[in-house]
């Protein structure tokens, strides 16, 4: 099975990056602000300065983590028909961003806090596109207690959409064993949200190799609950990172590593995504930079660094809005490299609907964004290459110098031999352009006033409300 992707390391700088990640775990070590995450390391082996809060991590650790984890995920959906496999053999699953901290008003177009309303209409959205595969928790809802915003985000979009949700935000360990109790509910009990996992969750370590109390030990939470952690490391190369390509490859490479030892010390077999938000440094606003002509070579490496450890990967995204207002205002060579980044190898993608540097969100830019992407993948499906596909039976009966057009090979295989992209979506595509956002807020009004979620039943609803309402009194 053929499949469109981008290498951008030889086998010996592969070999170069694993070697130098392993010298920065064990020479170095890790940060790590959380004493009981510091006890779970050490007595799995790790070298611990309970004094400076660092973990020195053995190449034995890591190989033992490495084992452990599974090569092979399902991240389950209410909807078992949504149920994603990974890693894929072809067109990657691709979510909408988060965690803007603002949104778009559909109406007025001004930028605003987010409801919870606000976002049951994203998730209700997200189940209405094919091509958005799984919903990220896209906005931090204001009118919500703060301790209890990623409760809510996760209960919210459990109830409003029938895809796998990605929580994109974790408070602390109490925050984590809440949304384990709810989606538990969704799942009928822990045991059987073990084994279909309604929800994963976004556990970033902070750059430079340092992992926060609350963000560690919920981490550890989770794995324990068998829910999959998707370790999304987020350097900003000469700012967070070393300015190189090579230097936020590696730090990059770190980062995941320790982060997968966390998890595989806390719960041998516990899912685990690979995964990178890595970007150059914008030098002239210290912002991330998502349209670098870096960025390609940055992602394309890390697909191999996660091949090299057979881990399922969640690397690069896609998202063609970076202004304030919605639209295309990427010139023609940021959005190649929004698209070359796509050829990274990746299972998962996220960033459809994503303003501003991801600093904001848009329901409009989202379906600008999803229309675009269905016929931008096309580009990184699967083609078989085999005995059959290369025709050399069609190819005799043809002979020298004739024509293919009327055989009935062609006939019978052209449809699925050769991609159509659709052309009513084309005029959408335009760079520096706006003129499709008139189309594209009415379809977001229609979907939100016509597609409707089968509700979850009644009593799991306020049994749920209730769990949130425990939490936030404590």
């Amino acid at each position: 099975m053929a499949r469109a992707r981008m290498n951008f390391l030889t086998t010996e700088e592969v070999d170069l990056i694993h070697s130098q990640s392993l010298r920065c775990l064990e020479e170095l070590g890790i940060l790590i602000r959380s004493e009981r995450v510091l006890r779970l390391l050490e007595d799995s082996g790790a070298d611990v300065d309970y004094d400076k809060q660092l973990a020195r991590i053995s190449e034995d650790m890591v190989a033992d983590a490495v084992r452990k984890t599974p090569k092979e995920i399902t991240l389950s959906a209410r909807d078992p028909k949504h149920d994603l496999k990974i890693p894929v053999q072809g067109i990657p699953y691709a979510s909408n961003s988060g965690l803007a901290t603002y949104m778009i008003d559909l109406d007025s177009d001004e930028r605003r806090d987010a409801s919870r309303a606000d976002l049951a209409d994203f998730a209700r959205l997200v189940d209405a596109m094919d091509p958005v595969d799984f919903f990220w928790t896209p906005v931090v809802p204001m009118d919500v207690p703060d301790k209890s915003h990623a409760a809510h985000q996760l209960w919210t979009s459990l109830q409003n959409v029938t895809k796998h949700v990605q929580q994109v935000e974790v408070m602390d360990a109490e925050d984590a064993k809440t949304k384990i109790a709810l989606a538990s509910l969704v799942a009928g009990g822990k045991e059987e949200l073990r084994k279909r996992p309604l929800f994963s969750v976004i556990c970033s370590p902070v750059s430079p190799m340092s992992f926060e109390k609350c963000g560690a030990e919920a981490q550890v939470e989770l794995s324990k609950a068998g829910i999959p952690i998707v370790s999304m490391t987020m350097p900003m190369s000469g700012l967070t990172s070393p300015v190189t390509v090579g230097g936020t490859i590696n730090l990059t490479n770190t980062e995941n590593l320790a982060s997968l030892v966390i998890s595989q010390t806390a719960a041998e077999g516990s899912p685990f995504i690979y995964s990178s938000a890595a970007t150059p440094g914008d030098m002239r606003s210290g912002d991330a930079n998502f349209s670098a002509v870096e960025l390609p070579f940055i992602t394309a490496s890390l697909g191999q660094m996660a091949d090299l450890y057979g881990i399922p990967r969640m690397i690069g995204d896609w998202g063609l809005g970076n202004g304030l207002k919605p639209g295309i205002d990427k010139a023609f060579s940021e959005v190649s490299s929004t698209a070359l980044d796509t050829f990274s190898g990746a299972d998962l993608l996220c960033g459809l609907g994503s303003m501003d540097g991801a600093k904001g969100i848009s329901s409009v830019q989202m379906v600008i964004d999803t229309y675009t992407w269905e016929n931008w993948r096309l580009f990184l499906r699967s083609v078989v290459i085999d005995e059959e596909s290369i025709a050399f039976d069609v190819l005799r009966d043809v002979g020298h110098g004739g024509t293919f057009l009327s055989h009935p090979h062609t006939l019978k295989n052209f449809r699925a031999a050769l991609a159509s992209r659709d052309a009513t979506k084309l005029p959408w595509e335009a760079t520096l352009s706006d003129r499709m956002v008139p189309e594209a807020r009415e379809i977001t009004k229609r979907i939100l006033s016509e597609h409707k979620v089968a509700p979850l039943a009644p009593e799991i609803v306020e049994e749920g409300d209730a769990i949130i309402r425990d939490f936030e009194s404590r």
